[in-house]
């Protein structure tokens, strides 16, 4: 990706379940990387498994009218 450009992405969310109960929030964390849970993510755009620098990765979410952005949580009702 190219600094400045602004992509579109979307993701398949892992299988989960949680409950809610009134009152309760939830937090949407937006990360380059979950090492060491999944491998490791240097953002070179190289091959991580034989790197050994890493560059800092700046993360933006747009939300406007040019650049919407949404998150769909599926709801089960009781």
């Amino acid at each position: 990706m190219e600094s400045g450009t602004v992509y579109e992405v979307n993701m398949t969310p892992m299988s989960t379940s949680n409950y809610f109960k009134k009152g309760h929030r939830i937090r949407i964390e937006i990360s380059s990387s979950n090492f060491p849970r999944f491998d490791r993510n240097l953002n070179t755009g190289g091959n991580n498994y034989d790197e050994t620098e890493g560059v800092t990765a700046t993360n933006s979410i747009h939300h406007s009218e040019e650049y919407p952005s949404s998150i769909t949580l599926p709801i089960v009702k009781e």
